[in-house]
């Protein structure tokens, strides 16, 4: 019993920059696998494979090996938003700055990428179902990632 006591006290917490890894990384999995049912239930007329339409050829991109791959590449995207979250407003411990961001993210996509985006309808043209769904995922997006990136900024400094 003291032995595994001991080597508890000796393991070092886990750094920050790997936690920020995590978050991103779990972020976009989760978001995305949110994005691909409510493109199989029709709540949106796109699903994760819409990251993939400005870059991939051919048309398998619009199957569900297309789909499961934009989840993929969402995941690993999301690290490096996660970082971007950590370098402007990890100081900010309320839930407000992750909506914001989220929403920011959201502006970004639909407004400035989507005429890089071939297939995808402006935001006029979409249906009220794909703007309201893909709105809620990128702020509940931004929700996770900026509060877990927060709370854990906050909870390394107060071990300091």
């Amino acid at each position: 019993m003291d032995q595994a006591f001991e080597q508890n006290k000796t393991e070092q917490p886990m750094k920050f920059h790997t936690k920020v890894i995590l978050i991103g990384f779990f972020g976009g999995l989760l978001s995305s696998l949110l994005g691909l049912f409510s493109f199989y239930f029709h709540f949106m007329t796109f699903g994760p494979a819409l990251i993939l339409m400005p870059w991939a050829l051919g048309d398998w991109k619009t199957t569900y090996l297309g789909q499961s791959v934009g989840v993929a590449v969402i995941a690993v995207v999301s690290i490096l938003i996660a970082f971007i979250y950590k370098w402007l407003l990890q100081k900010v411990n309320t839930m407000w700055a992750g909506v914001g961001f989220g929403a920011l993210l959201w502006v970004i996509v639909f407004y400035i990428c989507n005429p890089f985006i071939p297939g995808l309808k402006s935001v006029q043209q979409m249906g009220i179902h794909s703007l309201v769904t893909s709105f809620s995922l990128f702020i509940l997006y931004g929700l996770f990632i900026g509060y877990s990136i927060s709370y854990e900024y906050q909870q390394q400094h107060q071990r300091q």
